[in-house]
């Protein structure tokens, strides 16, 4: 477990070289787009000293890099507002909403994907198929459209845009998560459908699955308890790669149902070259992305008691 939170701490680093050039890179001067056709020359050039957008791009890194481990992500180059606050603001707003989505994958996932390995040939397996590709060929962003027109517009049943505290109005606030976390995880939950569908069928081929009917266990004993827990292997790495996704990709969906997440702030950010938010941002998104493969590599062993047994054993 150490050697992979070294590692973690190694990604983080190189992630944030990464993030940096790459937000060096957009065109666009941040000092002119504070200052707009207002400033003066002798202004422009104060204002990027300042921001010590002078310095060679190495030094820039490095004094951001300090002051981010200082915990001092600075202030947005548009509105002066802290980055800090903007994302402690934005980030439970994300996490929601990636929770909500999470659970629409689960719903999906390993109802439909148990029912396809279990009765390859049925009608509903091949109504499953259909959905599967209909799923993976509607685009995130149109789904998101037709779905607030059709429950927010036309039947009313859902606000089709906004978000509400979930202090200020349980009921409201998981009426409002709805719509969103359906579009966003309607495509991987059918994605994930598959996954599950694969490794159940690879794992009730084996043996042991043979001696567990042969023993007179009861059919769905076989399937949920012996066989599916030995097929959440590469189906836990699969929901973590999309846990880690919705954590820092929910970009389209939060913009086009207006949830203020950091996916919206992001495109905000990227829109008017606020590169401060920008970098701190996706540097967020990297940090939680890493931190949700480490909990699926300590799920890994406790799904499986032969991993860390092997990982004793290789210690000794």
């Amino acid at each position: 477990m150490l050697r992979r939170a070294a590692e973690a701490l190694l990604t983080i680093l190189l992630a944030s070289m990464l993030v940096f050039a790459m937000t060096a890179a957009l065109p666009g001067d941040p000092a002119l787009a504070m200052l707009g056709d207002r400033g003066t020359p002798e202004q422009l050039q104060a204002l990027r000293a300042y921001l010590g957008l002078d310095q060679p791009i190495p030094v820039q890194y490095l004094r951001w890099l300090g002051r981010v481990l200082r915990g001092d992500l600075g202030h947005s180059l548009i509105n002066g507002y802290p980055v800090s606050a903007l994302l402690a603001h934005a980030f439970p707003i994300t996490l929601q909403l990636s929770a909500w989505s999470l659970v629409i994958v689960v719903v999906i996932a390993f109802p439909t994907g148990v029912y396809a390995a279990t009765h390859p040939r049925s009608r509903l397996a091949r109504v499953l198929d259909w959905y599967h590709g209909f799923a993976l060929a509607m685009p995130v962003f149109w789904l998101g459209v037709l779905l607030s027109w059709f429950f927010g517009v036309w039947m009313r049943w859902l606000p089709p845009s906004g978000f509400i505290a979930f202090a200020d109005d349980p009921l409201r606030w998981a009426k409002a998560m709805i719509l969103p976390a359906v579009s966003l995880g309607l495509g991987v939950g059918s994605i994930m459908g598959r996954f599950v569908q694969a490794a159940l069928e690879d794992v009730l081929g084996r043996d042991f699955i043979r001696t567990a009917r042969a023993k007179g266990l009861a059919e769905h004993g076989v399937i949920w308890i012996h066989a599916l827990r030995n097929a959440l292997i590469p189906i836990l790495t699969v929901f973590g790669i999309y846990a880690g996704f919705f954590l820092g990709g929910a970009v389209i969906t939060e913009s086009v149902f207006a949830v203020p997440g950091m996916g919206s702030a992001l495109w905000r950010a990227i829109l008017s070259r606020d590169y401060l938010v920008t970098q701190s941002i996706i540097l967020v998104s990297v940090v939680g992305f890493i931190a949700i493969s480490l909990i699926t590599d300590v799920l890994y062993a406790w799904v499986d008691p032969r991993i860390r047994y092997s990982r004793a054993e290789g210690r000794s």
